[in-house]
Formats: structure tokens, sequence, C-alpha cells
């Protein structure tokens, strides 16, 4: 029986709510076997970053071909990509081994952290989402891709077509209101999907994360684009509805509810 496989490139996060950890407990929620390129390392928990060390660019790249020269991978995310150097060594491996990359693309955390070097933005949208397969960025990391304000449903839109314009083949812009209601925008093909969820107040540490290594998993395991972003919303909802009081800040979603 061929075991689906999936690939994180992404920061470590040692409260275990976001970065690879969460990709990973994500991955095996979806009975799918996770590797991992480290980028970072962050000392973190529910309430705050308090420091971060970037992997040498060689050994994300020792990492990389360890893993894809023997394991290979059916899929492949990126998270944390905090500077330049870091960036054009991933879209090189992308290119290399001919990878369809969800780029997740982790610029800044809920609390205002930036985690990533200014300069890095523009590799982001030069190098790394021309290559990309789906782009996830939340409204802030969409505001900083596009140098728009988003405000409005129509700003939202505007900024996925700009997006697009990259060389994203599917956008999906997370955690967007309207009407009391949370919206996934997602553009694909110049058409508009708005995947809806209510409004959750609690338990949203590693959402971002989370959500694309479902849709990565669910790749791997050979569904759809629009498949996979369908069981991936449904799952990063009972994640959150179901999130565990672990912490003194921003609890952690549940990555094993499906385990149940």
């Amino acid at each position: 029986m061929k075991i689906p496989r999936a690939l994180t490139i992404a920061g470590s996060d040692s409260g275990g709510g976001a970065g690879l950890q969460a990709d990973l407990k994500t991955f095996t929620a979806f009975n799918v076997f996770g590797t991992v390129a480290v980028t970072s390392i962050t000392a973190q928990n529910t309430k705050e970053v308090t420091a971060i060390h970037d992997v040498p660019v060689e050994t994300i790249e020792a990492q990389l071909e360890a893993v894809l020269t023997d394991i290979g991978t059916d899929s492949v995310k990126t998270g944390m990509l905090s500077n330049k150097d870091i960036i054009e060594l991933v879209t090189d491996k992308i290119i290399k081994y001919d990878l369809e990359p969800v780029v997740d693309p982790v610029m800044v955390t809920k609390r205002g952290d930036l985690l990533l070097e200014p300069s890095a933005i523009r590799t982001y949208k030069t190098e790394l989402i021309p290559k990309s397969l789906i782009v996830t960025p939340n409204i802030r990391e969409a505001e900083l891709l596009t140098d728009m304000d988003i405000d409005t449903m129509e700003d939202a839109k505007e900024a996925a077509k700009d997006i697009y314009e990259l060389g994203a083949e599917h956008v999906v812009i997370k955690s967007l209101k309207k009407n009391n209601r949370v919206i996934d925008l997602f553009y694909s093909n110049k058409e508009f999907t708005e995947y809806t969820s209510k409004p959750f107040k609690y338990h949203k540490h590693g959402t971002g994360c989370t959500y694309s290594a479902a849709i990565t998993a669910n790749l791997a395991k050979g569904k759809s684009v629009e498949d996979s972003i369908n069981t991936a919303k449904s799952f990063i909802d009972d994640a959150i509805e179901n999130g565990l009081n672990i912490g003194s800040g921003e609890h952690p979603v549940n990555h094993m509810v499906w385990l149940k």
C-alpha cells in the first residue's frame, strides 16, 4: 500500500501550536507521512515570540536533499521563510524537483510580530509565488504582498487578483469578515468562491499553519485543489471549535480533533 507523503518547509514553534509542529500533527490526522526541513527555530508560546534563530541555508539545503532524494514527497508546503536567501533556496529546490507547493506566506503573527526581513517580501513575489500551486495569506500578509489596504470584500478580491497575477495558480485569502461571518476567499480560473464559517473568539493559535497543512495533506492523497480546500476548511473549523485550553495567551487549535 502506497503511503501518502507530505513535506513541510517551515519554522519550529517551541509551543507546539503552530509551525512545523502543527504541520506534522495535521499530516498525521489525515494519515499522511510527514517530513520536514526546518528553516528557523523560534522561542514562542501562546503569548509571544521571544527569539528567532534562522537555520543556515546550507543546513536547510541538506535537509531538503536528504528527504527528496530518498523519501520523496507527494505534496509540499512552505511556512516561515524569514529571509531572501532561504526563499531563493527553497524556490530552487521546488524547480529542481518539479514540486507544486502550497505557499503559506508566514510573515506576521496575530500579535503583529514580523517573522521575516522586509527585503524578503519582494523575493516572495518574484521567486516563490510564481512557482506556487496555492498561496494562502491572511489579510495582513495579503496586504504586504500587494502593497494595498484590505478593508472590504472588494479590496480582498483585488488583492487576490494581484497575487494570482504574480503567477500563483490559486489564491485563498483567509479570515475576512462579512455579515458576522468569517470568509475564506478562493480565487481560481478568474472566478471567486467564498467559504464561510461562524466567527470564533478563542483557540486561534496555529490556524494558518494547520489550514495550509490540511490542504497539503489532502493534495498528497490525490484530492483536487477544490476538494482539498473544502476538506481543510471543515477540519480547521472543527479544530478551532474544539480548541485546547493550553497556555495563558491565544490557545492553540486541536489538531487531533478528527482522531477522536
